[in-house]
């Protein structure tokens, strides 16, 4: 009944055409979240992945409301570990570019043109940006002498791979939580309902807590040896389009969506599919621990609203 009083407070909020005026909804720790907030929230989300203009608003708005929780928590569990909220001004210059390329955009001025429709500035991207980055690079510190990756064992597959033509698939992901075993083909049967009545991107936005689940899911192409055999076995023959079994992680239920498929050249670089291989894996773990480290510093913040 709270959430959809909160909702539908949003909601007429949003859709007033006078002044907005500012109320706190949320108070997490020392921040404190608006609806102005949630509102900026909601069309950076949609700028980012304009499939969610085909959910209704109350739906956006949950999803924007959840979103900018996360971001606040994070801010705040960044600000013990920075000394401020800033990267450097190339690495963040490609994280942008990044952003507006997946966008079919190929400018910074494009960008910021393009940002107008939703009444953003790059200013309010350069901040969430820098969040997501400087939470990664929190979770690399904390966690990254906790990865385990069996380099001899990525090769060996990659070389029995080589002699064979290669091929590359186009991936989105859904990864979500459960708390037992039991529940992984109920939650599974549930996100997979969504899918056929929203879409994928869409269930992402709503269901995974993947830092992909803002633009839809997407990974983008990933050549097969840069896979692990249990994702492997999963996808190798599924059809464009078609969606996997839930594959358990350590931490979530994973969900691939196969967007595309292509062969790659019968020829390749050994060397540079090594480190591929080796940086997704690393990501994947990463990927993990950051859910369980986001999870213990929630519960341990002051939550009002």
């Amino acid at each position: 009944m709270k959430t959809y009083l909160l909702i539908l407070f949003l909601f007429c909020t949003l859709t007033s055409v006078k002044a907005i005026e500012s109320k706190i909804i949320h108070n997490i720790g020392n921040e404190i979240i608006t609806n102005i907030d949630i509102k900026r929230e909601f069309r950076y989300l949609v700028a980012l992945n304009n499939s969610l203009k085909e959910l209704d608003k109350e739906k956006i708005l949950s999803i924007s409301n959840l979103s900018i929780i996360r971001e606040k928590i994070k801010k705040i569990e960044i600000l013990k570990n920075f000394k401020e909220i800033k990267l450097n001004e190339d690495y963040y210059e490609i994280l942008q570019k990044n952003i507006y390329s997946r966008l079919n955009l190929e400018s910074v001025n494009e960008f910021e043109i393009y940002l107008k429709d939703y009444d953003l500035k790059i200013s309010d991207v350069k901040t969430k940006i820098t969040i997501d980055a400087l939470w990664n690079q929190l979770i690399i510190q904390k966690y990254n002498s906790k990865i385990t990756i069996n380099e001899n064992k990525i090769k060996k597959e990659i070389l029995e791979n080589s002699k064979i033509q290669s091929k590359e698939y186009q991936l989105s992901e859904i990864i979500f939580e459960v708390t037992n075993k039991e529940e992984i083909e109920r939650k599974y049967n549930e996100v997979v309902k969504s899918i056929n009545e929203i879409g994928f991107e869409n269930s992402a936005a709503t269901y995974s807590f993947s830092g992909s689940a803002k633009i839809g899911g997407d990974i983008g192409w990933i050549n097969v040896n840069s896979l692990n055999n249990s994702i492997k076995e999963n996808i190798k023959n599924l059809q464009v389009g078609e969606i996997t079994k839930p594959i358990i992680l350590s931490n979530g239920i994973l969900i691939l969506k196969l967007m595309n498929i292509k062969n790659s050249k019968t020829t390749i670089d050994i060397e540079d599919e090594l480190k591929k291989a080796i940086n997704y894996e690393r990501n994947r773990q990463l990927n993990q621990y950051s859910k369980i480290y986001y999870n213990k510093i929630k519960k341990n913040l002051d939550f009002k609203g």
